[in-house]
């Protein structure tokens, strides 16, 4: 069983592993770039794709069920922090914080990219459910590590939620 991550024409078919590793990866990025609401709403969405919180081949979302904004400049600016965090993540932004090794990170951020970027945002005027809305936004940082956390809600983000392993 796996997770889709959906984006108009397009779709990414990860692993459980595979989606843990994109995500991981992803909300470091964002955790370091977020200084928008828009923003924080993206990361409490990528919290709700914590598998050990949500169940393994439980998760995944679709671009088009994410309110973008309800202006062209504001879908712009959304669109474009996203590519933006997608790009840093590239980077290998903060992985050695992982405690592993993500073999596959690059190419599932590089085929989430392409779907970002051929992605045509709608007017949200009347998105109704999926992502997060002002109220529910990520604004925890789990003081450790520096990520933000869906917090109340959960006890811990990814690195805090994350088995142990022996």
């Amino acid at each position: 069983m796996g997770n889709v991550f959906g984006g108009g024409e397009q779709s990414l078919y990860l692993s459980n592993g595979g989606t843990e590793v994109f995500v991981d990866v992803l909300m470091l990025a964002v955790s370091d770039l977020a200084d928008d609401v828009w923003d924080y709403r993206f990361a409490a969405l990528l919290t709700l794709q914590d598998q050990n919180v949500m169940g393994r081949g439980a998760v995944g979302f679709d671009l088009r069920d994410i309110a973008w904004g309800s202006t062209s400049r504001g879908r712009a600016r959304s669109k474009d922090f996203v590519l933006r965090a997608t790009t840093l993540a590239s980077t290998r932004h903060r992985w050695s914080e992982l405690g592993y090794a993500p073999a596959f990170a690059g190419d599932y951020l590089n085929q989430f990219q392409a779907m970002v970027e051929s992605f045509v945002p709608a007017d949200d005027t009347h998105r109704v459910g999926g992502f997060p809305g002002p109220d529910d936004r990520a604004m925890a940082s789990c003081s450790q590590h520096r990520i933000l956390s869906a917090l109340p809600h959960w006890e811990g983000f990814f690195l805090c939620t994350k088995p142990r392993q022996s």
